[in-house]
């Protein structure tokens, strides 16, 4: 850990390197070996989850650990803003297969994202620590 306690980056490695392989293969199989049924359709978006938190998890763990904040991010909030990317990325692709994707849609997804993880961490600040010292 950082002196801010952010975790290292390099910590994330080999759950990205695994949530890549998972989410990566398991899509590239899913696009060879399996026909466009109801099942392999809601597969292929917990797949498309799972590629782009790994995918996004070790950026998440640089910029956290790059730029501390205060309360230090922990695993749990780390992982959830990778989450959100995973999340971001299937609802994407779900608009798109609906044919009522837009770049306006896009973006008014990407900021309430946004502010929803702006939201949680505000709350956890807020929140009284006892072993928090006061600057």
């Amino acid at each position: 850990m950082n002196p801010a306690g952010s975790p290292s980056p390099f910590s994330f490695l080999p759950t990205s390197i695994l949530l890549l392989a998972i989410g990566w293969g398991g899509l590239f199989l899913l696009f060879n070996f399996t026909e466009p049924l109801l099942l392999p359709r809601w597969f292929f978006f917990f797949l498309v989850v799972v590629a782009f938190t790994g995918l996004a998890l070790p950026i998440s763990s640089f910029l956290n650990y790059r730029f501390p904040s205060d309360p230090p991010a922990t695993v749990r909030v780390i992982l959830r803003q990778a989450l959100w990317v995973g999340v971001y990325a299937a609802t994407l692709a779900w608009l798109l297969y609906g044919r009522v994707f837009n770049t306006a849609l896009a973006v008014i997804l990407a900021l309430a994202f946004i502010a929803i993880e702006w939201f949680l961490r505000l709350r956890e600040k807020s929140r009284w620590n006892p072993d928090r010292t006061i600057n």
